[in-house]
């Protein structure tokens, strides 16, 4: 390690966790680090879409009005039978549109109003967050659980996929 040949009490870089002295950094170096580039989005907040940041002519009419995308998918949600579950992806497969994430999106921000606790994760983990209120509504429902190992965190049920999915069958019978 070589002393900082700024500091006459021979500082040393290494003894602030650092293998170079902050005060022995080049100057472009040093420059390059004070430079942020410029982002769309402050710093450290990545806020939600709104109808701010989206083109006048896409802008709903109605301010509370939902997207499309998200009324169809809280229209199948309210298609799942009591004791049965589907993944965000089956959903969003049942949809022909989207995927998972886009799925767990919308129900993220507007599920609330619809049974959220049948739509699911695909290895039939309870939502975190929301365990308790979920296991709650599987019991009252009846819908198949895998009791849970000593192992598992919290000792909490898993959702038995294998039973309780819901392949959205009545689609057949007019339902769009």
């Amino acid at each position: 390690m070589v002393a900082c040949p700024t500091d006459s009490r021979a500082h040393q870089g290494a003894r602030a966790g650092r293998t170079v002295c902050p005060k022995c950094r080049s100057p472009a170096r040093a420059a390059h680090r004070r430079e942020r580039p410029a982002l769309s989005v402050e710093w450290g907040r990545m806020g939600r879409m709104s109808e701010h940041s989206l083109p006048d002519d896409a802008r709903p009419e109605q301010a509370d009005a939902l997207p499309e995308y998200a009324e169809r998918v809280l229209e199948v949600t309210e298609l799942i039978p009591p004791g049965r579950v589907m993944t965000y992806g089956d959903v969003a497969e049942w949809l022909e549109e989207g995927g998972p994430r886009q799925v767990g999106r919308v129900m993220s921000l507007y599920g609330g109003g619809v049974p959220w606790w049948r739509v699911v994760r695909a290895d039939g983990v309870l939502l975190a967050g929301h365990e308790l209120e979920a296991l709650g509504h599987y019991r009252a429902e009846g819908t198949p659980l895998k009791e849970a190992s000593r192992a598992a965190e919290g000792h909490l049920p898993r959702l038995d996929l294998k039973r309780a999915r819901w392949d959205g069958g009545e689609r057949a019978q007019g339902h769009t």
